[in-house]
């Protein structure tokens, strides 16, 4: 695994220096722009808006635009100027607990692993989280950028997950949530009786990209020269009783409640 930034924990006065490795990658059918007529590429030449010449890269800077049209240059020894601390350290603010932290708030998760001198320091780390269930709040900067982050206990290992600043999460201010309207205590027990019909514990083995396989099988068939038959989707069935709704949802729930589709699939996935 590659080591993309290399710094240290900090919290009080101590220090543990790690390392930090990408822990997700997305996973997506990409396609290239073509030109219809001869399946040529398409091609993106970087061209200045005032004289329409080609721009080679050594002939690009970074401009801020402060008025119209107005721009300050800046060069890497400006960016390198910053005073800030946490260039090169995760410098944790302060400890909170995990349920305090709403999801909204992640953006990027990526592992830390222990350089051989922290190791200790790290398991010590690592365990306390876990006693506590507790989450470090602290302040990075990597990738010409300055990120709040969260570090956290995944299984046994010390995880970063970068945040967005308070300042960039939009209120939720929405059409409808102001009317008011009343639910009923039966309707409250028929939904809380779904709701526990379809709880079980979280088994992400046994979701799949269902659209991206048969995304993918089309492909191979277009590759392969086969038709493509498309198929009309099914029409959404319309809710015109709520109630009735949730009582043949519970109902349905019941023949075949959750816990034994997943070890259905999980045995058929053993078998093969």
């Amino acid at each position: 695994m590659k080591t993309m930034w290399r710094g240290a924990i900090s919290f009080g006065l101590v220090s543990i220096p790690v390392r930090v490795y990408t822990a997700t990658e997305e996973k997506t059918l990409r396609f290239n722009q073509l030109h219809e007529k001869d399946h040529g590429r398409i091609k993106y030449q970087r061209v200045c808006s005032t004289d329409g010449q080609e721009v080679p890269f050594d002939e690009i800077v970074k401009g801020y635009e402060y008025e119209k049209d107005r721009y300050v240059i800046l060069d890497d020894e400006d960016f390198e100027a910053v005073p800030v601390e946490s260039t090169r350290t995760i410098d944790i603010a302060q400890f909170v607990d995990r349920s305090e932290i709403d999801p909204i708030y992640y953006k990027k998760t990526y592992y830390l692993g222990p350089e051989e001198a922290g190791v200790k320091a790290y398991q010590l780390l690592r365990d306390s989280l876990r006693e506590g269930d507790k989450v470090g709040i602290a302040k990075v900067s990597f990738r010409d950028k300055e990120h709040l982050a969260a570090v956290r206990l995944m299984d046994d290992v010390l995880v970063l997950d970068t945040m967005f600043w308070p300042d960039e999460i939009r209120e939720a201010d929405l059409p409808g949530l102001e009317k008011e309207v009343k639910v009923s205590d039966r309707e409250l027990q028929m939904a809380e009786s779904l709701i526990e019909n379809l709880s079980e514990s979280f088994d992400p083995t046994a979701y799949r990209d269902e659209y991206r396989e048969a995304l993918l099988e089309i492909v191979e068939k277009k590759v392969a020269g086969e038709e493509i038959e498309v198929i009309e989707a099914p029409e959404p069935s319309k809710v015109v009783d709520l109630m009735e709704a949730l009582k043949q949802s519970v109902e349905q729930t019941k023949k075949a409640p959750p816990k034994k589709k997943t070890q259905a699939r999980r045995r058929k996935a053993a078998a093969s």
